[in-house]
């Protein structure tokens, strides 16, 4: 009889000598016994006699950014005591928008979301590698968590959507972003995600507990394998112990302000010039070393990152958009992530990571008249109600032309003069340009394939050159967690006592940042607080 591999000319099969692999960079052999980075060498533990006070609560968080301020806050709630550390001074957090995949004023506005489909788009967007438990529980527990947000605003607070999502027919993002909107008399101070932190921040302090900032924590703590707490340098200069007699939370952010962390496990983390969380470069892996030190399982790289365009202005629009080189590189009918990705792959000398938008006097109009049909971050004001229409009123002309005041943004009578400003050979300028113009006439794009609709041309002075390109935002991937956000080990079990949220947990990101859902990654720090919250009160190890 006539087998399957003799019919495919297979021969028999043969045991892999896996003795070939020794010494390569992939031999588990050689990884395991080879330091390459700083950040992997632990560091001595500090002396007892300088260890001056022990703190403690139920639990202790690392990290007060949103995840962690979420986890304190719904701790508080469950009735536990609750100590939150942070190194920075003050909040922390960036952004302005929070996304959930159903909410009061999605239903009343008739929008519904495939939540199948969702999550097919965001596999394929993450190349497949998601953990897609957690992904789930997402996707189910997304408005639950933003609604819990609003109300322990109570009634200052309003839920907006948002409408400036991108609604190119490939690449369609979901109207499922939304913003906070604080009432005329509220108490609180601030905005975005700021608010955010606010609101959770009260809740914590409120409930009698503490939030400690300017405190820094240096490395965990275990007795009889178990994570019992941590020591951290305080305000004063003096260390201290916090010990969580339930559980110790991470919750430190990304790693976009560590280069050595970047290098392993995100290369093109490196590429962008500027950081654009606030402050800038504070993320630096604090909690993905801890695990790591104490045998967390890392996710395997490279990681997904997050870039907005803000590095040098904050609108693109659909124009053409040029290279350093004076020539068109995309095609612009896209979303901002896709346009990061591709100014970052032009050629680029010494401080340079952007591109132009060129456009001519009609802009705004042109603009106006497809809004309805492009749109997206970058193209519409950051806070755009949804069915908010394209108005005189809506601050963008004046944005551009505080951007012409500042040098990112040229204005000339010609094509060769505009070139000569924006640096970049003029006679390969006025060939992209005048090659444009000939696509917009056949109202065909030969060269990228845009979208006809949203092909306009260059042709009335003055000529505009918006430059603008990536600010690294967050870096996606971290330590493994099981679905109740307990830290595994390299056995992918759980690690008694420790749990991680918000960005310093892997598992729901892949290849790509999924820009699916605008403001993603703030519901799903406040999804993972507290679903470790839920089980920390449960009392299940």
């Amino acid at each position: 009889m006539v087998t399957e591999n003799e019919i495919r000319g297979i021969g028999p099969k043969e045991p892999v000598d896996r003795s070939i692999f020794k010494g390569a960079v992939n031999d588990p052999d050689n990884v395991k016994e080879k330091i390459r980075y700083s950040w992997e060498v632990p560091p001595p533990p500090i002396p007892e006699d300088q260890i001056v006070e022990e703190l403690e609560a139920d639990v202790v968080v690392i990290g007060g950014g949103i995840a962690g301020l979420a986890a304190g806050a719904r701790c508080t709630e469950l009735g536990m005591s609750v100590i939150v550390v942070d190194k920075f001074r003050g909040l922390v957090a960036h952004g302005a928008h929070i996304a959930c995949l159903d909410s009061p004023v999605m239903r009343k506005l008739g929008i519904k979301i495939d939540k199948q489909e969702f999550a097919r788009r965001w596999m394929h967007t993450c190349g497949s590698r998601v953990n897609e438990d957690l992904l789930w529980l997402y996707i189910n527990k997304s408005e639950e968590a933003v609604m819990w947000l609003l109300n322990l605003a109570g009634d200052e607070v309003e839920l907006k959507l948002y409408g400036g999502y991108y609604k190119g027919p490939e690449f369609t993002e979901y109207p499922a972003t939304h913003y906070f909107q604080k009432k005329k008399g509220s108490h609180y101070k601030t905005y975005g995600a700021f608010l955010f932190c606010e609101i959770l921040q009260e809740v914590i302090l409120n409930g009698g507990n503490k939030v400690m900032r300017n405190t820094n924590a240096k490395y965990l703590e275990k007795k009889d394998g178990r994570v019992t707490g941590f020591v951290a340098e305080c305000e004063d200069g003096k260390y201290r112990r916090f010990t969580g007699k339930k559980a110790v939370i991470l919750a430190t952010g990304d790693i976009g302000g560590d280069p050595e962390m970047l290098a392993k496990y995100c290369p093109l983390g490196l590429k962008p010039k500027k950081n654009g969380y606030f402050p800038a470069g504070i993320n630096t892996g604090d909690g993905h070393k801890m695990a790591f030190w104490i045998g967390a399982a890392m996710e395997e790289p490279s990681w997904a990152l997050s870039l907005h365009l803000i590095s040098y202005a904050m609108y693109s629009f659909f124009f053409l958009h040029v290279n350093r080189l004076g020539r068109r590189f995309m095609n612009e009918d896209t979303w901002s992530q896709a346009k990061s990705i591709r100014i970052l792959m032009q050629p680029q000398w010494g401080d340079g990571d952007w591109a132009f938008s060129v456009f001519d006097s009609k802009w705004f109009e042109e603009v106006g008249e497809r809004v309805h049909i492009a749109g997206g971050q970058f193209t519409e004001p950051l806070i755009t109600e949804y069915g908010q229409p394209w108005d005189e009123n809506n601050g963008v002309r004046e944005a551009i032309e505080a951007y012409i005041q500042k040098g990112a943004c040229f204005v000339a009578d010609t094509l060769e003069e505009l070139a000569e400003k924006m640096e970049v050979p003029v006679d390969t300028f006025v060939a992209t340009v005048n090659r444009y113009n000939e696509l917009v006439r056949l109202g065909v794009d030969l060269d990228y394939g845009k979208r006809s609709e949203l092909l306009t041309s260059i042709e009335k002075p003055p000529y505009y050159a918006l430059k603008f390109g990536p600010a690294l935002l967050n870096v996606f991937g971290g330590v493994l967690t099981d679905i109740n956000m307990r830290v595994l080990d390299k056995n992918q079990n759980p690690i008694p006592g420790l749990y991680a949220v918000g960005n310093v947990a892997g598992g729901l990101h892949g290849v790509d940042y999924p820009l699916l859902l605008n403001g993603n990654s703030h519901s799903r720090a406040l999804v993972w607080a507290r679903q470790a919250a839920a089980h920390i009160a449960s009392g299940e190890e």
